[in-house]
This record gives structure tokens, C-alpha cells and sequence, in this order.
């Protein structure tokens, strides 16, 4: 499997912890988040919250997790954002994206 177009070497890495507000659960989110954050070389999860939004911890290239951030407000087709909220956070190394 080639590397995603997006990765690149010594490029700066960053973390952003989202959360988004509006139609997310139940309309495929988490699932087609990973999708996306596993095509642009991106670690983290994606979390459904007790109050109905969706958090996700985006770790990866600076340029790659901008990019999932952009898709972030739209979401997958079946979704309605009408909130998104990001914050940086301590870059960590994760292994792969999961949904929680």
C-alpha cells in the first residue's frame, strides 16, 4: 500500500481536538471521519458524546489535519453541522484511527 498523498517527511505535526454540534450521530460520522483521517495519513479517534455532538482527536501533517478540519463541517452526506469548535492540543504519537 503507497503512502497517502498528503503525508510528507519532517513536515510539521500537529493534534486538534474537535467537537461537532448538529445532525452527527447516527448518520455514519465517526465512520466516514475515519475514512477520511486514514486517507490523509491521520491518528486519532472519533468519539460519540453523551450530548449528542461527535469529538475527534486529529493527529498528523500540519496540511493533512487542516484538510479533515475543512471536511469537518460538512461531514458525510446523511449529516447537518452546524457547529464546529477545534482546539490544538500536545501532539501525540497514536497508532491508527479509531471509533470509540
Amino acid at each position: 500500500m503507497s503512502e497517502p498523498s498528503t503525508a510528507k517527511k519532517n513536515s510539521p505535526k500537529v493534534c486538534f481536538l474537535c467537537l461537532i454540534a448538529g445532525r452527527v450521530q447516527g448518520v455514519f460520522f465517526r465512520a466516514a471521519t475515519r475514512e477520511q483521517a486514514l486517507h490523509h495519513g491521520i491518528t486519532g479517534h472519533a468519539h460519540n458524546l453523551p450530548d449528542g455532538r461527535v469529538e475527534v482527536l486529529a493527529c498528523g501533517d500540519v496540511e493533512a489535519v487542516a484538510r479533515l478540519r475543512e471536511w469537518l463541517r460538512i461531514g458525510p452526506a446523511q449529516a447537518q453541522v452546524s457547529g464546529l469548535t477545534c482546539e490544538p492540543v500536545d501532539y501525540r504519537t497514536i497508532d491508527g484511527f479509531s471509533i470509540r
